[in-house]
């Protein structure tokens, strides 16, 4: 029977942290831009919780990737602000228009 392992929840972290970069670098629009850095933090949620589970007293992977929600939920909700406030300024959320921000 095949048994999953850590080797198995690494490879599928490091796939989803590539496609977080990619999307990160293909993408112009800042929305996707946001949900790239979503799948970079979740691909590290995985790796903490995977790395925990192989651990003797392993919640400490589980505390980590709590903290790391809490950073998401408060990036997505100021990214939001920002793009929201951009867009009613320049009419675009495209982040080559972003250089006419000023302080």
């Amino acid at each position: 029977m095949l048994e999953i392992g850590l080797s198995h929840y690494l490879i599928v972290s490091a796939f989803v942290f590539c496609a977080g970069i990619a999307v990160m670098t293909l993408k112009r629009n800042a929305v996707g831009i946001l949900i790239g850095a979503e799948l970079v933090l979740n691909a590290a949620n995985l790796n903490f919780i995977a790395c925990g589970r192989y651990r003797v007293g392993g919640l400490d992977g589980q505390i980590a990737a709590a903290f790391v929600i809490v950073l998401a939920a408060a990036e997505a909700a100021i990214a939001l602000a920002i793009f929201l406030s951009f867009y009613n300024s320049h009419a675009t959320i495209d982040v080559d228009h972003g250089d006419a921000l000023k302080g």
